[in-house]
């Protein structure tokens, strides 16, 4: 008796040491997702299973289900909490005793029969999905009964979540057809079916679900039988195998009737595994899915190789659903739903990040959302980790990681992180600890990185995790191979960069005669002025992987030393002053280096030599480049010294090295345009990237790589706003078509591409041909399309009078055809250049009375046109411009009067940088110029 007791006990026993265990965390992980906030069910009474039953009726758009759950009580209590969708209907309830609590079994070793329990009350929380049943007495610690809810729900039309309909159109029958299907994650379950719907409640399923004969059903586990419905011959009930145990949102429904074909992954001699994989769609768009299958076989083999385990269950189906609407795909444990474009595509990473979430999310699975976020790291990661083996090499996966490393470096080196935005901060946030990942996987090593993660999964499969335990598990691999200091932890080093809102920067200062260097890390700060509070604070355990020129080693990834939150070391037997070092190669670490002068000069020099330059890895390249204009730019490095470490580029082809140097026009551009060091860096950008570009050609070439494309694509795009007169002449060629049409305003047959190049070098014709089109826009066309055409048409011009025209249409003279969002947008889009906000401040100087008497009543509007004329000036000339208005106007500026304050005290940052670097820039470029005739 005490075993079966022990038995019926255990889901109650586990749930209640993962509970002890939230004590435990070391590292207070930042919120994932806003559930973090929400309502925890009380833990009096715990779920065991489900046993679940759904008939849904497409056509009426309804459905209708029972649930049973087996409960046991953990404490005494005389309350059954779970959750339960307002919207949901409740037929009926019935609560079943069948095991005594701990006081009964003291008093008799006989067994009760199932015993009803009186139900006293049921009621719905206000405002809660929550469903409180209140019975007749306390139970204590051990009961064990059923809870047997009869329910009816609605199948969503509008949203791809819960329990949803959809349908598409027979193209051979041009008949209506209806599909039905679950997105039940985060916490949509709950408007399925009553439950305890939070992740950490992992119990088996037992799932049947009722279909029209001529249909097909799916969920998680293989079909096991199908039974004749009683009272309804068209109609039959599919029951499936139990589930292992998995948290409600992993529940998968789906009844439809498309077409499908089999990848028995048991006849591939690589997998010792027999799985077999299955790929829905259409009858129209099977044939699309063609390669579908392959990917997944082979991605499901990398991560089978990773995990060094078997996928535990033995199918898998993946649907391609037309007018699926759900941001992400539906990852259903055995049952992935996802948009018939995502499935079809030639991309993989949409099938590699799935199958991930098969494993990390279904089999072991956060307790709570709080550790969603470490979980949807590490997840990104080896979505990462299985596409790039899957294109074997062949193509770099987006760019990965170098494109969101430079998006976080700039997040997170502004004044103000993420602004008001939680969802920035979150995906930033993620970004980051993936990074994380990527930095162990290099310190580390590849094999302790992965035994590490095989053992995680090994102990924490059917179960749950926090976000701790892969950081412990981490530390303890590692110390058992003998690759981290037995001081160390990586609990520590990991909390050091996920609890910050910042980034280091490492500076390495050689001193050349006895060969050491001085490593020190601060706060990496590329927004001015860098008055962050408390900056001095901060502190990382930051690996110092170093290459030197005198032994260039890049497949040895193993530290030299850590900076134990030290802000300051020494390293020593450094190579002769005649040799460069490479500190952070691979960009192993998120964390941009600043050298002093000579190693920057002999890295340029090296770099500059055809015949060793690729001895660097491209990333390394990359990185170098990144880091030292970026660091130039917040006021650390010499922009000569930057721009030097751009001559390589006269060699460069591959468009990972490319990629910073894009950045680097656009933000130097941007901030140097209102001076006549522009113009000649214009020439520098033209001399650039023309070679590149004609070598590339200018149309697209059979077979030619995504990288390739990106990388012709880019430079044209730069070239274009450089003034490169082939592109300009291409762009007029497709505008004059426009222009010559019959019927201009039935919509635009020019590339995108071809509009900002034409607004900003073309004719004073074409431009007002554009405001037309603006102005005459019909109704019947798609809004987004003259959205663009307002953008370019007032973003673009370098000309005053065509900015000054369009203010006065649309602010003066308040024309009809242009909205209040019209004229905020135009007011947003002349900040990207000096020639936009300067002809809006000289428009805003000389219309002062009348402009403030029409935006009286229009705040928004008024603070729109004081931020966007007053705040984007860079240098002294503008200083004294805005100054002097302010002087003028004081008391006058109402609303926007603190933005005009702060804009002064901006000014005066971009001033002081503009006075710095604007003569090293200018000397540069006469000098680059010379050397190139020009």
């Amino acid at each position: 008796m005490a075993a079966k007791k022990l038995l019926l006990l255990l889901p109650a026993v586990l749930f209640l040491l993962e509970v002890d265990a939230l004590g435990k965390r070391s590292i207070d992980l930042i919120a994932a997702h806003g559930l973090i906030s929400d309502g925890r069910l009380p833990r009096e009474v715990i779920p065991n299973r489900y046993k679940l039953e759904i008939q849904p009726f497409p056509n009426d758009g309804n459905f209708k289900g029972t649930v049973k759950i087996n409960i046991t009580w953990v404490e005494r209590t005389d309350e059954i909490t779970l959750h339960a969708d307002p919207a949901l209907e409740i037929v009926e309830t019935l609560v079943t005793q069948f095991a005594p609590d701990d006081e009964t079994e003291k008093l008799s070793s006989t067994p009760l029969p199932p015993t009803p329990v009186a139900v006293k009350e049921i009621t719905k929380t206000p405002k809660k999905p929550l469903l409180v049943i209140k019975l007749d007495k306390e139970y204590g610690q051990g009961t064990q009964a059923q809870i047997t809810l009869r329910f009816n729900g609605k199948l969503f039309n509008d949203t791809s979540e819960g329990l949803f309909r959809h349908f598409y159109i027979d193209s051979k029958t041009n008949e209506k057809k209806w599909y039905i299907a679950s997105h039940l994650r985060p916490n949509l379950a709950r408007r399925v079916f009553p439950c305890f719907d939070e992740p950490a409640y992992k119990v088996p399923f037992e799932i049947s679900i009722a279909r029209q004969r001529k249909m097909v059903a799916l969920s998680n586990t293989p079909l096991k039988s199908t039974s004749n419905m009683d009272k309804n011959p068209s109609w039959v009930w599919d029951h499936f195998d139990e589930t292992p145990p998995m948290s409600t949102f992993t529940v998968g429904i789906v009844v439809t009737d498309f077409a499908s074909y089999i990848y028995n992954t048991s006849t591939e001699d690589a997998l010792k595994c027999v799985l077999q994989v299955k790929v829905w769609g259409r009858p129209d768009y099977i044939s699309s899915l063609e390669d579908a299958g392959k990917k997944i076989v082979k991605s499901m083999k990398i991560l089978e190789d990773f995990w060094g385990t078997s996928y535990p269950f033995p199918k898998l189906d993946c649907l391609a659903l037309p007018n699926y609407q759900a941001t992400r795909p539906a990852d259903n444990w055995g049952l992935i739903l996802f948009k018939e474009s995502e499935l079809g595509s030639k991309t993989t990473w949409h099938i590699a990040q799935e199958l991930v979430y098969q494993w990390l999310g279904a089999m072991a699975t956060p307790f709570w959302w709080s550790d969603a976020h470490v979980n949807h790291a590490l997840a990104r990661y080896l979505t990462a980790y299985t596409t790039i083996q899957l294109l074997d090499g062949t193509e770099n996966y987006n760019n990965w990681p170098i494109t969101m490393l430079y998006s976080i470096y700039y997040e997170f080196s502004k004044r103000y992180p993420h602004g008001k935005s939680t969802a920035i901060k979150q995906d930033s946030a993620s970004t980051k600890t993936e990074l994380v990942f990527r930095m162990l996987n290099y310190t580390l090593g590849e094999p302790t990185f992965k035994h590490a993660m095989q053992k995680f999964m090994a102990d924490r499969q059917f179960k749950t995790f926090f976000g701790d335990d892969i950081w412990s598990t981490f530390t303890e691999q590692a110390r058992n191979d003998g690759v981290l200091d037995p001081s160390m932890s990586i609990n520590e080093i990991a909390a050091s960069w996920i609890t910050k809102d910042r980034l280091p920067v490492v500076n390495v200062t050689r001193n050349y005669q006895d060969n050491t260097a001085t490593i020190h890390q601060r706060v990496y700060l590329r927004e001015r002025p860098h008055d962050v509070p408390d900056q001095e604070k901060f502190l990382w355990w930051i690996p110092i992987v170093m290459i030197r020129q005198d032994k260039l080693n890049f497949t040895n990834s193993t530290p030299t030393v850590w900076m134990k939150k030290e802000r300051q070391i020494t390293v020593t037997d450094l190579p002769k002053s005649n040799k460069f070092i490479i500190i952070n190669p691979e960009e192993i670490g998120p964390f941009p280096v600043l050298y002093d002068n000579d190693n920057w000069n002999m890295l340029a020099q090296y770099l500059a030599d055809n015949k060793v330059r690729t001895t660097i890895p491209v990333n390394t390249r990359a990185k170098l480049l990144h880091d030292a204009w970026n660091l130039a730019y917040a006021g650390d490095l010499c922009f000569g010294t930057a721009l030097n470490m751009t001559l390589f580029l006269r060699y460069e082809r591959d468009y990972i090295a490319w990629d910073p140097v894009f950045t680097m026009i656009d933000h130097i551009g941007r901030h140097i345009d209102s001076s006549e060091v522009h113009k000649k860096f214009q020439s520098y950008v033209r001399l650039l990237l023309t070679p590149l570009y004609e070598e590339l050609g200018n149309e697209p070439q059979e077979g030619e790589s995504d990288g390739r494309a990106h990388l012709r694509s880019s430079s044209k795009v730069f070239l274009c706003q450089a003034g490169y007169k082939p592109c300009i002449d291409e762009a007029q060629a497709a505008f004059r078509k426009w222009m010559e049409s019959d019927n201009p305003d039935e919509g635009n047959p020019v590339a995108n591409q071809y509009i900002c190049p034409v607004f900003k070098w073309g004719t004073n014709e074409e431009w007002d041909f554009g405001l037309q089109r603006i102005i005459k826009f019909p109704a019947t066309r798609k809004a987004n399309e003259r959205t663009y055409l307002l953008k370019t048409l007032a973003g673009c011009p370098i000309d005053a009078w065509k900015i000054e025209k369009l203010l006065n249409i649309t602010v003066l003279e308040e024309n009809g055809n242009f909205t209040d969002n019209d004229v905020y947008l135009i007011f947003s889009m002349l900040t990207g250049g000096a020639s936009g906000y300067t002809t809006l401040f000289n428009f805003l100087e000389k219309n002062w009375d009348v402009i403030k008497v029409r935006f009286e009543n229009k705040p928004h509007l008024w603070n729109s046109l004081i931020t966007s004329a007053t705040t984007v000036f860079k240098t002294q000339e503008g200083l004294d411009m805005v100054s002097e208005l302010y002087l003028e106007k004081q008391g006058e500026f109402g609303t926007a009067d603190f933005v005009i304050e702060k804009a002064l005290k901006n000014i005066k940052e971009e001033t002081k940088w503009s006075n710095e670097n604007l003569p090293v820039i200018e000397r540069w470029l006469d000098d680059y110029l010379k050397i190139n005739d020009v």
